[in-house]
């Protein structure tokens, strides 16, 4: 039986469901998901194994009008998902009615490549309105192949797998036939972390947040790990703390428990909070936080 390989690349506006369908696809929590738009920043790659075809998800950051240079960073990982991509996968929510920025939407319009439309939380939809939606959209992406579903209830999820694996080219695999991604341990510590503090940090926190692990060492029984949670100003820096160090503890405990199922052993997790000024628009620190191209 001939194998089948290729990049299936998720795109589409922030918040829409991208990173819960790429872990229901990969069967295990590699993006990060909250109510909170533009949580994943990085692409993030996902790999799904068989006996005959190696599927490489790709979850990318939602399609903003940049602000900053860590936005325009988001962006450039949105573009790279046009250029490799085998299959392109294009995800809409009910009750939405365009992409946020028109020259991505021209890409899509006018792919080469099969294109996949997925109107996603349709369990918060009734017939009628996801009849409108489904023809709403045949006539705006005429090229796709439309399926109605709901990522987070698993609907219809397995239907578009298959199609997937349909669509690949016949190829050799790229990865290793036991990688689930191409990130790093330290990537996905960095990535719970700053979930909790998607979680329970409001207005601008969050998104003046990112994590740096200095060290990670495993040993037979435990991890061991020490990360630096980097914000934008001093005043930020004491409500990540917070009051007698009440709430860094809280994000902490709750990093470690998700840690602990991640890894599958004893986590032993320091934390500490450094003020890095101006960091998201510093193009030699968005390098380090490998949010360059280079």
């Amino acid at each position: 039986m001939a194998h089948k390989a290729g990049f299936v690349n998720i795109i589409g506006n922030p918040n829409v469901g991208k990173s819960t369908l790429m872990n229901a696809f990969v069967g295990e929590r590699l993006s990060i998901i909250t109510s909170k738009a533009q949580t994943t920043r990085h692409r993030i790659l996902g790999i799904v194994n068989g006996e005959d075809f190696q599927v490489m998800l790709s979850d990318t950051p939602g399609i903003i009008k940049p602000a900053y240079e860590l936005q325009q960073s988001m962006m450039d990982f949105v573009k790279t998902a046009f250029e490799d991509a085998d299959i392109l996968i294009y995800m809409v929510e009910i009750g939405e009615k365009e992409l946020k920025d028109e020259a991505f939407f021209n890409k899509i319009i006018h792919s080469e490549i099969p294109v996949l439309l997925l109107l996603n939380k349709i369990d918060k939809s009734n017939q009628e309105q996801l009849e409108s939606q489904v023809q709403l959209w045949a006539n705006k992406v005429p090229n796709a192949e439309i399926y109605p579903i709901s990522a987070l209830e698993g609907f219809n999820i397995s239907e578009v797998f298959n199609r997937i694996v349909e669509l690949l080219p016949e190829s050799p695999a790229f990865y290793p036939k036991d990688s689930l991604t191409d990130k790093p341990e330290r990537f996905f510590v960095n990535e719970i972390i700053r979930e909790k503090i998607l979680m329970h940090y409001k207005k601008e926190i969050p998104y003046s947040v990112e994590i740096d692990t200095e060290e990670f060492f495993e040993e037979e029984k435990i991890i061991r790990m020490r990360s630096i949670i980097m914000v934008e100003r001093e005043t930020q820096k004491g409500i990540i703390i917070g009051h007698k160090g009440n709430a860094l503890k809280r994000v902490g405990v709750e990093a470690r428990k998700d840690l602990e199922k991640f890894f599958g052993k004893q986590v032993h997790v320091e934390l500490y909070v450094k003020v890095n000024k101006n960091w998201r628009s510093n193009e030699r620190q968005l390098k380090r936080f490998g949010y360059s191209r280079d």
